[in-house]
């Protein structure tokens, strides 16, 4: 494989760990940016990270996984690099250890630290693969990448992912990030989305893990989504306060604006939610998404222009929200109740989680994996703030109906206005700057 020399000036380091990189920068008041980016090739993989690197910003990198191995279809992945096949991501099993050893040598280390993500229900035999190249950080969850992605059913996922976990917890500066504040990655009432990420938190605490992160995916509404991460911040303080553990937000995950200035505007109010709450980490999409699949180079810009946009915005961030404050929010009010309902079930996070989707204490909106019960639904209050049209099982109560925008569509098409909501809000927003 050829391989690009290393840049000559080195980004600052902040540590051997990709928890402590982050908290480092934390420290100095700044925010890590992240792109999702992975290549089949091995040499496209290694000049995204070397430019991620060089960027303007203080960067993490990533290594995102194809699709094939995301579901353990190796040989597949095999096929396809013979054939030179286009990959979605990177074949991590697929590329023997010497050919990633290689992408990473020069680039990697404490000042810039590389995520594996993978998007695996069954990630034992991916995670024995990276740490062999020495990759120690990684991201996902026994429910968040369960549900969403596959039709594994739950238990196996589960049993999975603690020997997942406790494979990473042998490795010294391992470092795991619980998925489960983006459930489907939109449409989710944030109190869902919290709970979860708190959750797989402590699954991953009970099964060694001492470094953590935990996830908010951006949704409909600033001031809801700033009381989101505020309570994900709060209760992972009462929950996994033995643990080193760090917030990171993603820039909204569901259908993109199509024009350049609405992609433009909706980032930029990704990282001011970011500054705004005190996010430790920002995991970003580009100007590109609607249209076509990012480029090295957009990735790049992305990172620079989060970069300068935190910057900008630092001075003017709001107060930290006093603890009582947040506790008297609906969001924290409903993720606690969650959390505290599961942790009744079993004192092994495991079972407890296949007990709470199988009573139905535990239910995904829209999520058609068969050990969820789907009967919770959602809508858009005339605010923009995510709201619960039923519960289901779930010991939470319903939004008042007179909350609703379109309380008499069909679900269908009142489930369309949504998907719909955040694109047409920032394509079709005047220019000027945004409240």
């Amino acid at each position: 494989m050829h391989v690009e020399a290393p840049p000559e000036a080195s980004p600052p380091s902040c540590a051997a760990s990709f928890g402590e990189f982050v908290a480092g920068h934390a420290r100095a008041g700044r925010l890590v940016v992240q792109p999702r980016m992975g290549f089949g090739s091995a040499e496209a993989m290694r000049r995204g990270l070397l430019a991620v690197r060089a960027a303007d910003a203080c960067a993490a990198g990533t290594i995102t996984l194809d699709s094939y191995t995301r579901v353990g279809a190796h040989d597949r992945a095999a096929r396809a690099l013979a054939a030179g096949s286009d990959l979605n991501g990177y074949p991590l099993v697929a590329h023997a250890v010497e050919t990633t050893t290689a992408v990473l040598d020069g680039v990697a280390g404490g000042g810039f630290p590389v995520q594996v993500r993978h998007g695996s229900a069954l990630p034992s035999a991916i995670v024995r693969t990276a740490l062999r190249c020495g990759l120690n950080a990684t991201e996902g969850g026994p429910v968040s990448y369960c549900l969403p992605y596959s039709r594994v059913p739950l238990a196996d996922a589960i049993a999975d992912w603690r020997t997942t976990c406790e494979l990473l917890a042998r490795t010294p500066g391992a470092h795991l990030e619980s998925f489960g504040g983006c459930m489907l990655g939109q449409l989710c009432p944030p109190s869902l989305l919290v709970a979860l990420s708190v959750l797989e938190g402590l699954f991953f605490r009970q099964h060694g893990l001492r470094s953590v992160s935990l996830s908010y995916a951006q949704q409909t509404h600033h001031g809801q989504d700033a009381e989101a991460v505020a309570a994900l911040r709060l209760l992972a303080a009462e929950f996994l306060g033995d643990l080193d553990r760090h917030v990171v937000l993603y820039t909204y995950m569901g259908l993109f604006p199509q024009t350049a200035r609405g992609a433009a505007a909706l980032l930029e109010e990704s990282v001011r939610l970011a500054v705004a709450t005190r996010a430790e980490r920002l995991i970003l999409k580009t100007r590109a998404e609607a249209t076509r699949i990012p480029a090295i180079e957009d990735n790049v810009v992305a990172l620079e222009d989060a970069h300068a946009a935190a910057l900008r915005l630092r001075a003017s961030a709001p107060p930290v929200p006093a603890p009582d404050r947040v506790r008297g929010t609906e969001v924290y009010r409903e993720a606690r109740t969650l959390v505290e309902c599961v942790l009744d079930l079993s004192e092994d996070l495991g079972e407890a989680f296949a007990a709470a989707f199988a009573r139905g204490y535990l239910d995904v909106p829209y999520c058609l994996h068969p050990d969820n019960r789907n009967r919770a639904r959602t809508f858009l209050d005339d605010t923009g703030r995510l709201r619960w049209a039923a519960v289901g099982g779930m010991p939470l109560k319903p939004s008042p109906p007179g909350r609703n925008r379109r309380g008499t569509a069909p679900e269908s098409v009142e489930l369309l206005r949504m998907l719909h909501w955040m694109r047409e809000r920032f394509d079709n927003a005047p220019p000027g700057p945004r409240e």
